[in-house]
């Protein structure tokens, strides 16, 4: 259908980012000063997370989630968590669509905030600077679908 004929029909889709903050900050640094002194190889950990709710007729908060713990042997140098959050609107989408908007178009949008948000508390902790790489929430949206669908046909029918 031509964009013309979608919206002669009614099915204007929409979407707008109405506003990119950062909603939570934490660092901590617990060895330190003693953890500077110590040869810099570290363990990283990355964990993601992301989570939606609707605040109003047509309009989302999306949070991602970064977490990153650095360890040296079994201390750690620093945890730094950054919340970026978006709120936008999205109308007109059915209901999948608006599941792969909120999980991972906005998600999309979001990462390099919080990836520049990282990478700058990190120095300011006075660590080696740390680039998260990119990430494909795109790919991890149609992995968490499909482990759903797996679960869901899993399951048992029980009678009772």
């Amino acid at each position: 259908m031509s964009e013309t004929a979608d919206q002669a029909a009614g099915n204007q889709s929409r979407f707008q980012i109405q506003k990119i903050y950062t909603r939570d900050v934490s660092v901590e640094t617990p060895n330190s000063p003693q953890i500077f002194q110590v040869e810099w190889k570290p363990d990283v950990n990355v964990q993601l997370g992301n989570s939606a709710k609707k605040i109003g007729d047509q309009v989302h908060e999306v949070i991602t989630t970064v977490t990153v713990t650095t360890k040296l042997d079994d201390k750690t140098a620093y945890l730094i968590e950054v919340q970026q959050a978006g709120i936008f609107t999205i109308e007109g989408f059915a209901d999948e669509e608006l599941g792969q908007m909120v999980g991972s178009y906005c998600p999309n949008i979001l990462f390099p905030y919080a990836r520049e948000a990282i990478s700058d508390l990190i120095a300011k902790a006075g660590f080696p600077q740390l680039l998260l790489a990119p990430v494909n929430f795109d790919a991890i949206y149609a992995q968490h679908q499909q482990q759903i669908q797996a679960g869901e046909q899993a399951e048992p029918s029980t009678t009772h």
